[in-house]
């Protein structure tokens, strides 16, 4: 998945002593209601937003809540990060020593499991709650580089007084969220930390490099655990006469027999053995094995899912399919979950110029579009047409919406999901009807 250019907090060129000066106008400003002399960044804005509706005090945040230390180690050991914390560790504690600043680890809920830094930086951190144990989400203390990049699923970077709270805006922050390779799902972040006269653009983009690098690690990891599943599933399939694949717990593709190769399928919710409609697949038994699943098709005509439910009402998109023989759930990235809204808002159907220009703002990136929606094709098998993309017209579509019009899809800047944020005052309830949304 491809993001838009990092987002720094300090525009080329500008003086950062300046720049923090303009910041704090514009803190004062707003908090008064009256006009600020210059706009927030788009991520900054949406999150002060939150902020007001949270109901967070800029002026008297309580302190972060902390975990107590038996169960922070039980966060610790459950953690996937852990497996990559020394190619973390090596990649950033020696900068972090060097600039003064603190490197931070935290789970997906924004809670720091690891620190490591500058002594001089850990006693600052201490006084302000970055320790381990603490939870730093937005709704704990507000707009933050690590609340706020763990919100809109990418790296953000967070100077001065774009912090909410006053008390923050003495520090710079860039943080990048870490990603499991496997499924999408949010696993953490990295977050370096220093005071507010050490920022600099290129901290954001090597926080972000190295929260790839301990992406692409997982993914060998991964690599290797197919590789093990693959030599315990060859005996058993060499048996088998039919159809039969072995897959992991993720759905991912260990061996195939008799039958063209499928990289990955969406598993349904089962913990025996069982019977279920697949894509590309059509009804398929599944018998659980150590570590993974044995797929074989049935090769029986089956009936079509029946019901596509888009769930964004929570902090990670899913899609869920109900057919026949049960349902099953997909994780969404941020960039498929913006292509499913717009097909369910418009059923009659989208372009590839329409949601170029829908999601972009520029009808010229068909070919990303194409890109996108042919991975989401793959996933949902027969469920989406193409000229124009559309939903089957048999399969009843439902959005379950955010409480809060300010919650759908907040990292999403993309400008039809801005408009569908904005057509529905806040604090409104949002349903899906036709082809807008209503309140």
């Amino acid at each position: 998945m491809s993001f838009p250019p990092l987002d720094t907090a300090l525009p080329a060129g500008v003086d950062a002593r300046e720049h923090a000066r303009l910041l704090r106008k514009v803190h004062e400003a707003s908090l008064c209601g009256r006009p600020a002399p210059v706009r927030l960044r788009p991520v900054i804005e949406d999150s002060w937003q939150r902020m007001r509706r949270f109901g967070i005090d800029p002026d008297g945040a309580p302190p972060p809540r902390v975990t107590r230390l038996d169960e922070l180690h039980t966060y610790r050991s459950s953690s996937p990060i852990a497996e990559v914390l020394p190619l973390i560790r090596r990649s950033l504690v020696s900068v972090a020593d060097e600039a003064d600043h603190i490197m931070l680890v935290t789970d997906a809920a924004g809670q720091i499991l690891w620190r490591d830094g500058s002594h001089r930086m850990r006693s600052a951190g201490d006084r302000v709650g970055l320790v381990e144990g603490a939870f730093w989400n937005e709704g704990s203390t507000g707009t933050n580089a690590i609340g706020t990049a763990l919100v809109v699923g990418r790296p953000v970077q967070v100077y001065s007084a774009e912090h909410f709270v006053r008390q923050l805006h003495t520090l710079t922050c860039a943080c990048a969220p870490i990603h499991d390779p496997r499924d999408g799902r949010l696993l953490g972040a990295i977050d370096v930390t220093g005071p507010v006269n050490t920022i600099h653009p290129s901290t954001l983009a090597l926080v972000h490099a190295v929260a790839q690098l301990a992406e692409a690690h997982l993914q060998s990891i991964h690599h290797t655990h197919l590789e093990r599943l693959r030599a315990v599933a060859a005996p058993l399939l060499a048996g088998l006469g039919g159809r039969a694949m072995v897959v992991d717990e993720a759905g991912w593709t260990a061996a195939v027999v008799n039958m063209e190769p499928v990289r990955r399928v969406l598993l349904p919710t089962l913990r025996d053995t069982g019977t279920a409609w697949l894509p590309a697949l059509g009804e398929c038994s599944l018998e659980p094995l150590p570590g993974g699943w044995l797929v074989r098709p049935l090769d029986v005509e089956g009936d079509t899912p029946s019901t596509v439910t888009l769930d964004l009402s929570g902090s990670s998109p899913t899609v869920s399919v109900a057919g026949p023989s049960g349902q099953w759930s997909h994780r969404l990235t941020p960039r498929h979950a913006e292509l499913l809204l717009l097909l369910a808002v418009h059923r009659r159907g989208r372009t590839g110029v329409q949601l170029s220009q829908d999601v972009f703002g520029d009808g010229g990136r068909v070919v990303t579009v194409r890109a996108e929606l042919s991975r989401v094709r793959r996933h949902l098998g027969g469920i989406i047409e193409s000229r124009p993309y559309r939903f089957v017209e048999d399969v009843r579509v439902r959005v379950d919406y955010p409480e809060n019009p300010a919650d759908l899809l907040p990292g999403s800047l993309a400008p039809e999901i801005r408009r569908l944020r904005n057509a529905v005052p806040d604090g409104t309830p949002m349903v899906a009807l036709g082809d807008d949304v209503a309140t």
